[in-house]
């Protein structure tokens, strides 16, 4: 044993980062470093492949310390070391009692928190049994029309100690109402309510398209809400204000433009609290974010990490006290990043976005059933969504180190880039007059569609490929198994419940008028008035539309040609399908052989195999046979120099519609061509045209 140190470093020379970038342009033997090495977001931020002491700035450490300015490492120095994050699980069943078992089970089992999302026909303002609600009721979540219903709904969940929040669209101050008036119902005490109402009126224009009233009349009711939470519930236990990216985020924005809404949203919100008469301090702590995160690791990390430190300096700039400056955040796995085919992946895809939310220092988390983009989940998919997250939490402790990114030089300088560039556009959107502005004018829509056209061409050619969807497709999957519904039948048990509630009602809705106070609204829910009626009451007549935000996976295009493919297997019997033609030895057909029938599997299109053909006679004859009515030429470049042009012309001779081929033809393309070869496939191809350009060869009809 000795005390002398180590110096495991001591024998060799100090290495720079000029040092290493000399030997990897070395290593690149003349190819681009900045081509080969740097990824590029579709911000335009540049991702180094390596980062060093050098990219630290000269001045220290520009994070701050965590609870304190900017924000950037969390809004509490303790962040979630002692109790973790918040567990908050979506319910959405518009069956009363299959949803009071499933919100029993997660209580049970780990969930801290509830997400009650109202379906169509609430979010129009209409009861379960108005004859307009007919086709939107159970549309997208459960139906709430009345008091009486939330509390028999809530019956088996103590309020005094779960959270509620709530995803209502333009029916979210009417909701607020109702919710206050069932916490009074049950003797909730005012330093015993817990809850997000999420009143997001410009969340609300972006996805639908439309509010009730008129946007002032909207944000000022928004700011009576508020300003009520304020004064009524202690220390922000109780939130008004929702500013949700997910319209944003789910129309194909990128993390800049996601960040820059969001935050032109809160300033909008901060104004109008302000004028409602709140403090600039107390409307500051009213007001929670919602962000939606995608699958980049990094990139999530450092948005959540952006946000704080954007929210902090605007907040900062508003005059806003230091602890009301830290942003309050819920982290949500996004619907785009869901898939309809293979949802297993799924999980993988919520557990990526989860640990990156804990590890981003998100205050809540939510994380969706890997079937949720197929329809209603099950018992056994929502406790695969909260398990995702009590593993990395109970087991992995991700929450037991504060800011673990921190001090990391490849995210603290991605944070600071992102902030910066989503800074760019928040301010354009502010100079341009603010958030309502850019989504009357429709700027912030053509913005995200030029971004969304740019993604969906990397999608198109798998530079961002989708697993189990553009890559590794499975055509013999099984789907998983759904809640089935009997939407007639729900909507006729809440209509009898809907007659009981009006038969005892006392409460006149129509004396209230669009003047109407928070607690007017809450005593009128108190005294049976249903949400259609308060929402009636409360609608001027005016409204606001937009062109709304279309919402888009990131899969679709590919998930069309599954179904058109799964459309052609029912109407005929088979899938549409390719031959391989595998020329030479298994050991020059094989990697481009399968490469292809992973192509082809991506668009539903069925690939027949074989062992290989050493001529051009005997492939044409086993085509003829295969019943395929395309074909694609799989080996090597120096059998394609022997036998690619005869193969070709003998495919088509015997009745092959179209020929492709399986790697670049280079200089040779124009001699193929010729020879009778339709199209090439290879990395970096159109994928999705070649397979929209086959179903059109093979009658496949596109849906």
């Amino acid at each position: 044993m000795t005390d002398a140190s180590l110096p495991l470093a001591g024998d060799f020379p100090p290495a720079s980062h000029a040092d290493w970038l000399a030997l990897v342009e070395k290593a690149l033997d003349g190819a681009p470093f900045d081509k080969k090495l740097v990824a590029r977001t579709l911000d335009g931020i540049a991702i180094q492949p390596l980062y060093t002491r050098e990219h630290w700035p000269a001045e220290g450490d520009p994070s701050g310390m965590p609870g304190a300015m900017p924000f950037t490492r969390g809004g509490r120095p303790l962040a979630q070391a002692m109790s973790g994050w918040d567990i908050r699980q979506p319910h959405a069943n518009p069956d009363v009692a299959a949803t009071q078992a499933a919100m029993d089970d997660d209580l049970d089992n780990g969930v801290t928190s509830l997400l009650l999302r109202l379906d169509a026909a609430g979010r129009a303002g209409l009861d379960a049994d108005d004859p307009a609600a007919a086709d939107l009721f159970g549309e997208g979540g459960l139906s709430l029309s009345s008091v009486a219903e939330m509390d028999a709904l809530l019956s088996g969940v103590d309020l005094t100690s779960v959270p509620l929040a709530f995803d209502a669209g333009a029916q979210a101050p009417t909701l607020a109402a109702m919710t206050v008036a069932l916490w009074c119902q049950r003797g909730v005490k005012e330093e015993q309510a817990r809850g997000a109402f999420n009143i997001d009126p410009l969340g609300t224009l972006a996805t639908a398209g439309r509010l009730p009233a008129d946007l002032d009349t909207t944000l000022g009711r928004m700011a009576a809400i508020a300003r009520n939470a304020a004064t009524t519930f202690p220390k922000g236990a109780v939130t008004a204000v929702g500013v949700d990216t997910a319209p944003y985020y789910n129309a194909g924005a990128s993390e800049a433009q996601d960040l820059a809404c969001a935050m032109a949203t809160g300033v909008a919100y901060l104004r109008a609290l302000e004028a409602g008469g709140l403090s600039l301090d107390d409307a500051s702590r009213q007001i929670a974010f919602t962000v939606s995160l995608g699958t980049d690791q990094l990139l999530s990390i450092a948005k959540l990490r952006a946000a704080r430190l954007m929210w902090a300096r605007i907040t900062e700039a508003c005059g806003v006290g230091e602890p009301a400056r830290a942003a309050r955040i819920h982290a949500v796995t996004a619907t785009r990043v869901l898939t309809r085919r293979d949802p297993w992946v799924n999980l993988l895809r919520g557990t990526i976005s989860c640990f990156s939310a804990a590890v981003g220092g998100a205050d809540g988390i939510t994380v969706p059933p890997h079937d949720a983009a197929l329809g209603l989940p099950t018992r056994f998919s929502r406790r695969i969504a909260r398990n995702t997250q009590l593993i990395l939490q109970e087991e992995s402790q991700l929450n037991r180190v504060i800011d673990p990114a921190g001090g990391s030089w490849a995210l603290e300088h991605l944070t600071e880039d992102l902030a910066g560039a989503a800074w760019t556009l928040f301010q354009a959107i502010e100079a341009d007059g603010g958030m309502a502005r850019a989504l009357e004018s429709g700027r912030i829509a053509e913005q995200i569609a030029e971004v969304r056209e740019a993604r969906r061409k990397d999608i198109a050619k798998r530079k961002a490929p989708i697993t189990g969807v553009s890559e590794f497709a499975k055509l013999d999957e099984q789907a998983p198994e759904l809640a089935a519904l009997d939407l007639s039948a729900l909507r006729a048990a809440a209509g009898t419940r809907l007659a009981t509630t009006r038969a005892s009602a006392t409460a006149d809705p129509g004396a209230l008028g669009a003047t109407a106070t928070p607690a007017d609204l809450a005593t009128a829910a108190i005294k049976g008035a249903t949400l259609g009626a308060l929402a009636q009451a409360t609608t001027d007549g005016t409204g606001t539309t937009v062109a709304p935000l279309p919402p888009h996976s990131l899969a679709e295009d590919f998930e069309a040609l599954r179904d058109a493919a799964d459309a052609h297997l029912t109407a005929t019997g088979a899938r549409p399908r390719v031959f391989l033609a595998n020329l030479g030895p298994i050991a020059h057909h094989t990697a481009r052989a399968t490469y292809a029938a992973n192509l082809f599997a991506a668009g539903g299109i069925e690939s027949l195999t074989n062992e290989g053909f050493r001529d051009a006679d005997a492939c044409a004859a086993a085509f003829k046979d295969s019943g395929a009515g395309a074909a694609v030429l799989c080996s090597s470049d120096k059998v394609y120099d022997d036998l690619a042009e005869a193969t070709a012309r003998a495919l088509k001779a015997a009745g092959c519609r179209v020929v492709l081929l399986a790697g670049r033809p280079g200089d040779k393309q124009d001699a193929y061509t010729a020879a009778g070869i339709d199209r090439f496939i290879y990395m970096g191809c159109d994928v999705l045209g070649t397979l929209r350009g086959l179903h059109a060869d093979l009658g496949v009809t596109s849906r």
